[in-house]
């Protein structure tokens, strides 16, 4: 089976969970902005849940399936569609030989996922299948994907393909209990006591814009300014996904999954796990606030979602070999 960009959109990547271990040598994770709607998109297929998808941004990508094949959208909500019939997120779908998937709006989300039962022929660098593009390394020749690019993909399902139409299995995912909405989680950082009571107050109870200088690297923040106590020269310490950093105008950053490794600025928080896959999902004008957390919270949350998702990927395990099964007799 391969698939066969007609036209590329905006950023179209080779993602999995990332890269981890050589932080140190200044090399970060990278991986998949949403790493739940990827983990989602695998349960479905039956794939492991770390397999490696295709993350894209909104224009999308149009994809022809040249061999057709079994699939699944997690994440945003495009308006995709098989043939100029609507395909729905997170649902199983056998996709006809030649099938042209298309994206014709953003309904919701910044970011979708498209898994392919049994994964993609990638590219491999330091334990990773994820795009990395300042290094030139993982996914797809360590780049973005571009018009006439082939990506083939491990499984063929030619034999069970006997529909012109896309066929949408019966089951799918209720992604609610996975994305947290309204306020962003966070532990405090080393330096949020070193706010103003101001600010302190400010953090938690403002509601901060998302700008156009948003990207894979961070998030760039808009609202009330916030200060120190006492203004001081930081050494550079170490930063990860997730880490929330006061900027010298006052203002907020984000990491996101293209982080640097390391910081000179104030580290104010740290957005929970299990609360970073609605942040990843929203788009430069939405607002967002914050709520302080504790550890013991954060750990209780994500505990919750991975076993969850363990439920979920042991039941799709049993509908699709049970589908699979019935086809081969």
């Amino acid at each position: 089976m391969a698939i066969h960009i007609l036209k590329a959109g905006l950023l179209d990547t080779i993602q999995d969970s990332g890269r981890y271990g050589f932080q140190h040598l200044g090399i970060n994770p990278g991986g998949a902005m949403d790493i739940t709607a990827m983990k989602l998109a695998n349960a479905l297929l039956g794939n492991e849940l770390n397999e490696a998808v295709l993350e894209m941004h909104f224009p999308a990508a149009e994809i022809v399936f040249e061999d057709g094949g079994l699939v699944a959208l997690g994440g945003a909500d495009f308006g995709a569609e098989i043939n100029g019939e609507a395909l729905p997120v997170l649902h199983p779908v056998m996709i006809p030989q030649n099938g042209v998937l298309r994206f014709r709006k953003q309904q919701s989300g910044a970011r979708v996922y498209l898994a392919v039962k049994g994964g993609y022929h990638t590219d491999s660098w330091l334990q990773s299948n994820s795009t990395h593009i300042k290094a030139k390394a993982g996914g797809f020749e360590g780049r973005a994907l571009q018009k006439n690019d082939r990506l083939l993909c491990k499984q063929s399902f030619t034999d069970l393909l006997t529909d012109t139409t896309p066929k949408i299995f019966h089951w799918s995912v209720n992604p609610a209990g996975f994305y947290l909405k309204d306020t962003v989680s966070f532990i405090p950082g080393a330096e949020y006591h070193s706010l103003t009571k101001q600010s302190l107050q400010k953090l938690e109870t403002g509601s901060f814009s998302i700008t156009q200088q948003s990207d894979r690297m961070g998030y760039r923040l808009r609202g009330e300014i916030l200060s120190l106590r006492s203004q001081k020269e930081m050494i550079s310490t170490a930063v990860t996904k997730g880490t929330i950093q006061l900027l010298p105008d006052g203002q907020l950053i984000v990491l996101m999954a293209d982080h640097q490794t390391i910081g000179g600025y104030p580290r104010i928080g740290q957005v929970i796990s299990a609360g970073f896959a609605a942040l990843a999902q929203m788009r430069a004008g939405e607002k967002i606030g914050f709520l302080k957390s504790d550890l013991m919270q954060a750990e209780t949350l994500l505990f919750d979602q991975e076993r969850n998702l363990q439920q979920l990927q042991n039941a799709c395990n049993f509908r699709l070999n049970e589908y699979l099964n019935s086809q081969k007799q």
